[in-house]
C-alpha cells in the first residue's frame, strides 16, 4: 500500500528529503506522495521514513493503493532500474 499525506501537514518540510524514491513532492496546499512510486520504503528501510520524521503523524496507509510486500518490492525494484 502508498502512504498518504493528510490535511493535518503542516509543510514542515521534514518528510520529503527523507524519501528514498522521492515520491514526495509539494502540493497546491500540503505535501503529496505519488503512489507509483512510493514503496513504504521496502528496499530502502525496514520502516517508512516519512512516517519516522513527521511530527503531526499525517502519513497513514493509503486504502486507495492496496499492495503486498511483494508488490512494494517489485515497484522498488523497478524503480531502481530505472533510475
Amino acid at each position: 500500500m502508498a502512504l498518504i499525506i493528510t490535511d493535518e501537514c503542516i509543510n514542515c518540510d521534514v518528510c520529503e528529503p527523507e524519501c528514498p524514491n522521492e515520491a514526495i513532492y509539494q502540493g497546491n496546499s500540503i505535501y503529496e506522495i505519488d503512489p507509483n512510486r512510493c514503496t513504504e520504503c521496502v528496499g530502502h528501510f525496514d520502516e517508512p521514513q516519512c512516517q519516522q520524521v513527521c511530527p503531526v503523524d499525517c502519513i497513514p496507509l493509503d486504502p486507495a493503493f492496496m499492495e503486498t510486500e511483494d508488490q512494494l518490492m517489485e515497484k522498488y525494484q523497478k524503480l531502481i532500474a530505472i533510475a
